[in-house]
């Protein structure tokens, strides 16, 4: 009888389990990423905000409580942040937690940039996430800009990704390793792209800055601007901490040399990290200016 009793029970409660675990696959977060072998983001020290950051913009819309910053968008204004250094390579990071519900127009970004320095043909190497709606997953958007900026003709090379768990329930790492030979975009340390120089022409050179951001895209960040920032749900947030600031500053030594992106040094990946990146390439992939037709591909040689 108790058999026949759990086994009722089981029967009852099979449906139940199945749409639990049907709604966990179509979530997109039901995968865990494998080990990368090497975690530079513990390489580095954490780097205070007020010893290494400056508010930009927006600093009353931006906060401190412990050691997050808490950058807010409403109607009014953005925030934004720069590093008080530049860098001419280096690792640079921050865990950042980003906000549920209706994001759409919203760009949190993480990005190093010279275009304060040389506006009109800047150098940039981008992460940002673009906002959604709800029941949709962000959008990972990595880029790299080379003398190049939006009111001139920018060659963009973005790579967009889904991510393999949900970014607005905790804080999780991302980073952009820079050095002379390729830069590496790092997730929870998993590297998911890597831009490698193929030649000085189309490989950021100059010094950088690191900046972070929340801003207003609508023209173009959700669904190519289709659906836009709705300030009823103002207002938008976006959390950092655990900032990872280190390299070789502009007028540092020539002799320095930046962090390392695997345990190889500085000459690539380990195949194990290559692995990881295959696997997050695989699975999360959703956009790769490499193979869109409708992209002119002789002002992308490394295609």
């Amino acid at each position: 009888t108790t058999q026949k009793t759990l086994l009722h029970s089981l029967q009852m409660a099979f449906p139940l389990i199945l749409l639990a675990f049907v709604v966990l696959c179509s979530s997109g977060y039901s995968q865990r990423s494998p080990s990368p072998g090497y975690y530079p983001s513990s390489r580095v020290p954490t780097s205070p905000f007020d010893r290494d950051f400056r508010t930009l913009w927006g600093s009353q819309h931006q906060r401190t409580e412990q050691d997050v910053i808490t950058l807010l968008l409403d109607k009014s204004s953005g925030s934004g942040f720069k590093s008080l250094r530049s860098y001419k390579s280096g690792y640079f990071g921050a865990s950042i937690k980003l906000q549920s519900g209706y994001t759409a127009g919203v760009d949190t970004s993480l990005y190093l940039s010279n275009n304060q320095e040389h506006p009109g043909d800047h150098d940039e190497v981008d992460i940002e996430f673009l906002g959604t709606t709800p029941g949709k997953p962000y959008s990972l958007q990595t880029n790299v800009f080379v003398r190049g900026s939006g009111d001139r003709n920018v060659i963009g090379r973005e790579m967009k990704f889904n991510l393999w768990f949900d970014p607005t329930q905790d804080f999780h790492h991302y980073a952009i390793l820079w050095n002379s030979n390729q830069i590496v975009f790092y997730v929870d340390d998993v590297p998911i792209r890597t831009y490698d120089r193929k030649n000085e022409a189309i490989f950021p050179t100059r010094p950088m800055w690191l900046y972070g951001s929340i801003w207003d895209a609508s023209d173009w960040a959700t669904e190519n601007g289709r659906i836009k920032a709705d300030y009823r749900y103002q207002p938008f947030i976006a959390k950092y901490t655990n900032f990872k600031l280190a390299g070789c500053t502009a007028e540092g030594s020539s002799s320095c040399t930046p962090p390392s992106a695997s345990p190889m040094g500085n000459r690539g990946l380990s195949q194990q990290q290559m692995g990881a990146m295959a696997w997050a390439q695989r699975n999360f992939l959703v956009y790769n200016y490499c193979h869109d037709p409708k992209r002119d591909h002789t002002q992308t040689p490394e295609c």
